[in-house]
């Protein structure tokens, strides 16, 4: 008997934990109606507003559109990632900012079917779990499309990363110490030979051991990335000064022509980074850009801005530009379509800008291509 009362205790309990559930929803009801019409609530536009800066913080893409397919929110992942600049693809249509077809857009998906989108996975270059609510008004009307896209490539890189690491030791103990030896020994008989073949290890035998030690050098790089020495760095003095004399050297060297952009970012933006590694970044950018140059003399652009807390740096050129089939792959870790290269040298690149807290993407249309780089920026006044 006690049992049973025990159960009707906590059945009367529970009818009132619903009952209160079922109030708190309606009250919640009522209270949205408000938001649409803007009396006695918040409009819309306000709410999303308040929630811009909140959002800032999810690691996730988050998105909204209206009715229309307009974007009427985009959180900072979002932009970085998609290198949106906010300030201009708010208020335009969300094609803009995917630069997919319509049809391979869930936010219009849910917007047309009025169906929400429960962890769909993503299985294209942007690998991923996608999610859509919608906000309807009285009228049934669709006012929100809310869309959340959870981006998994950084755990695909990961693996990838853990990966290498693995086979870098291996490289390491298994080859660069007999190199070392090997080198050793040349340089002994060297000194012990006529001068022909003496010529011979110092012009090809010896500095064949040194690239080999290279590529293993770069792979590490990647594998196993070191500590990067951070300094704080004035934008415009590095890309112009530092960066700027080591490429106009090798502009005068090949025959090229470089102009800078730097006019959208102030003189006190300033960021932190080992400009040694970055300088090498952009040499690396240099000599992929000449390698791939057309019938034209080559001409790169570098130009500069800031884009919500990054400073923005874009390396373009007017070279063939690269095949829509290669353009997923040129990151890859001993990918080439050069009969001397490594393969080595953007993936290197890309590691360097990552290990600043960076990211690095490439575009290409056929008619030149475009690096851009990411990385945080700081004014002045943060940093004093």
């Amino acid at each position: 008997m006690d049992e049973v009362q025990r159960l009707k205790q906590e059945n009367a309990e529970l009818r009132k934990e619903i009952l209160q559930l079922k109030n708190r929803a309606e009250e919640n009801q009522a209270y949205w109606p408000g938001l649409d019409k803007g009396d006695d609530g918040v409009s819309f536009e306000q709410l999303e507003s308040f929630l811009n800066p909140i959002l800032d913080l999810v690691p996730h893409h988050i998105v909204f559109i209206d009715g229309n397919g307009l974007i009427t929110l985009c959180n900072l992942q979002a932009a970085r990632d998609l290198h949106a600049d906010r300030r201009v693809i708010v208020g335009r249509h969300i094609r803009e900012l995917l630069r997919i077809p319509d049809d391979q857009i869930n936010l219009l998906e849910s917007l047309r079917t009025k169906k929400p989108i429960v962890n769909r996975e993503v299985l294209d270059k942007n690998y991923g779990i996608n999610n859509t609510r919608i906000i309807l008004d009285e009228n049934g009307n669709v006012k929100r499309v809310l869309g959340a896209f959870q981006f998994l490539n950084g755990v695909k890189e990961a693996e990838k990363q853990a990966l290498a690491g693995r086979i870098a030791a291996g490289i390491a103990h298994e080859i660069r110490n007999p190199l070392t030896t090997v080198r050793g020994y040349l340089q002994l008989l060297q000194s012990k030979t006529d001068q022909e073949v003496s010529e011979l290890f110092s012009s090809l035998l010896i500095p064949e051991i040194d690239r080999a030690n290279k590529i293993i050098t770069d792979f590490l790089r990647i594998a196993k990335p070191g500590e990067t020495t951070s300094e704080l760095l004035n934008a415009k003095e590095f890309i112009l000064g530092y960066t700027g004399k080591f490429l106009n050297s090798e502009a005068l060297l090949y025959n090229a022509e470089i102009e800078y952009q730097l006019t959208e970012i102030a003189d006190n933006t300033f960021f932190r980074g080992d400009r040694d590694e970055l300088l090498q970044v952009f040499i690396n950018l240099f000599r992929n850009a000449f390698q791939a140059k057309g019938s034209e003399p080559l001409k790169i652009i570098i130009a500069a801005k800031r884009v919500d807390s990054f400073l923005r740096i874009e390396f373009r050129d007017n070279g063939r530009g690269i095949p829509s089939s290669i353009l997923p792959h040129i990151f890859d870790p001993f990918f080439t379509t050069k009969d001397e290269g490594t393969g080595l040298g953007l993936s290197v690149s890309k590691k360097v800008i990552e290990n600043h807290g960076g990211m690095m993407n490439v575009k290409s249309d056929g008619q030149g291509t475009q690096f851009i780089i990411d990385i945080p920026a700081e004014d002045r006044f943060c940093c004093e």
